[in-house]
């Protein structure tokens, strides 16, 4: 089983094939493909490649399969006696991708 950490979107996913994921969002229509060249790191096996900082020549491609944002959080700002208070509401967009092969 082949196994990889890529790095997008300021964060790094340890991926498989065949797996989904969900990403910060990344352009791209849905069924479209996407490929990440920022390999930290292959393992297939015993045998294990880390890169420094990337690994040379790797590559890990999937597929979109969904745009979207995530459920909204609250977000409440309350000061006790001084008459402050503030509500919001946040919807992170999201990627979702399905991981094809790594290379």
């Amino acid at each position: 089983m082949n196994i990889a950490v890529i790095k997008t979107g300021g964060k790094q996913y340890i991926v498989a094939s065949g797996q989904k994921i969900r990403i910060e969002k990344i352009d791209g229509q849905e069924g479209g493909k996407v490929s990440f060249d920022k390999v930290l790191l292959l393992a297939s096996g015993d045998k294990v490649q880390i890169g420094q900082p990337v690994v040379e020549g790797a590559k890990v491609s999937g597929k979109i399969l969904k745009q979207d944002r995530a459920d909204k959080v609250i977000v409440f700002k309350y000061k006790s006696k001084k008459r402050y208070k503030v509500k919001r509401g946040h919807r992170q967009p999201y990627t979702e991708v399905q991981i094809e092969s790594i290379k």
